[in-house]
């Protein structure tokens, strides 16, 4: 048998119980998943503002990923454009968005002629399994781009 002595040393020091706690963390859920919803959104506008209207295509374009990443804080990726560049025409800029992510802008690698190469690597957070999406816009106004998927078991962006 509990009597109240015995329930009041269940409470915490700032007189949240368990019950309490759970309730508040139930909210606090409530309140983030609908910005993670609309992440995507934002991913996809962002994208549509910077092809701006123009046809896309592969082009050669790599993106290179894991399959599975078990830990999403820290995910190794490369792009690489390749072909023939000239002053006239080369890569300007490379952009890595992961659509699922809270911020989906994920980085930007710019480039000029005297770059040599278009490549570039780092590392990336993930929130969840998702499509990474890479955007090459070349000097001439073309556009190449590419997605891998990448599965994660434990999600980088506080989930």
């Amino acid at each position: 048998m509990h009597d109240s002595t015995s329930r009041q040393s269940l409470e915490r020091p700032n007189g949240c119980n368990r019950r309490e706690w759970l309730r508040q963390a139930a909210i606090a859920c409530g309140l983030l998943l609908p910005g993670i919803a609309l992440a995507d959104d934002k991913a996809m506008a962002a994208i549509e503002t910077l092809v701006a209207g123009r046809d896309t295509s592969a082009g050669e374009l790599k993106l290179t990923t894991p399959a599975i990443a078990e830990n999403g804080n820290t995910v190794p990726i490369s792009v690489e454009a390749g072909g023939r560049f000239s002053a006239e025409r080369y890569v300007k800029s490379i952009h890595v968005f992961a659509p699922e992510n809270p911020v989906p802008e994920v980085v930007t690698f710019e480039f000029t002629p005297r770059s040599g190469f278009a490549r570039a690597a780092t590392r990336i957070r993930l929130a969840k399994t998702q499509d990474v999406i890479a955007i090459a816009e070349l000097s001439d106004g073309s556009v190449w781009r590419t997605a891998n998927e990448v599965k994660v078991t434990i999600g980088g962006c506080g989930g």
